[in-house]
Parts: structure tokens; C-alpha cells; sequence
């Protein structure tokens, strides 16, 4: 395969990759809530107020400072709840992957997320959840 072949194949993968990330030009992406973190707590919860409809994947993104995530909860309005492993550290200006959501009933109540910031001159993390309905 020649070399341009391949370039264009990476190139394909590298924007496949990127298509599923939240992204302000993307409609498709709803800005669920946001918490603002610092290096004082381990865990903290999104309340999810935009009821209206159910969603089939969740990111998060990060501003101000980066944060060590550990693990995700997903409260369900119907009572279940998922466990999501996510040993990330997302920079500021960064987002998780896309989390897929199981089960049919994916009304989301609230997200707990347990995680570490350090403490950056000061500077808080805004943790902000994305659901892709």
C-alpha cells in the first residue's frame, strides 16, 4: 500500500475518533449540568434537570484545571444505576470518551463521579456532563 494510501487511512481513524466527543457545533450534545471541583473533595454529583427525554451516551468535559477521574455513577430515574470505570485524567479544554448507556429506560437523574484535582494556583476544574440523546 503506498504511503499516501496509509496517511489517508490515519487520518480516517484520528476524525473517527474525534466524531463522538461532545462539541459545541455539535446539536446532537446537550449540556446537562456542571460542577464546579477542587482539590478539597473525592467525589461529587451532576443533578440532571433535563427530563424530557433519555439519552444513550454521556461525556465528560473539563475547564479550568485537570481532573483524575476514577469511577462514574449513572442514577437512573427508574431506581437502577450504572457503574462506569473511567481511570482517565482529562486536561482542561479536554473530554472523556463517549460512555454508552445500557438499558432502556436511560432517563438520567444524577451522575456521581469520584476523582482528584490538584491544587493548580488556585485554579478550580468545572466538570460539565454531556448526554447524546
Amino acid at each position: 500500500m503506498r504511503a499516501a494510501t496509509w496517511a489517508g487511512v490515519a487520518l480516517m481513524i484520528v476524525l473517527g475518533g474525534v466524531a463522538g466527543a461532545p462539541q459545541a457545533a455539535d446539536s446532537d450534545w446537550v449540556l446537562l449540568g456542571q460542577r464546579t471541583v477542587d482539590h478539597r473533595a473525592d467525589h461529587d454529583q451532576i443533578a440532571v434537570t433535563k427530563r424530557e427525554g433519555d439519552f444513550h451516551r454521556i461525556a465528560l468535559r473539563v475547564e479550568g484545571a485537570p481532573v483524575q477521574f476514577y469511577k462514574v455513577e449513572v442514577h437512573y430515574a427508574n431506581g437502577q444505576v450504572q457503574e462506569v470505570e473511567l481511570k482517565d485524567e482529562i486536561q482542561a479544554g479536554s473530554q472523556s470518551r463517549a460512555i454508552d448507556l445500557t438499558g432502556k429506560e436511560r432517563v438520567i437523574e444524577s451522575v456521581v463521579f469520584n476523582y482528584r484535582t490538584d491544587d493548580i494556583r488556585d485554579q478550580k476544574a468545572v466538570v460539565e456532563l454531556w448526554g447524546l440523546g
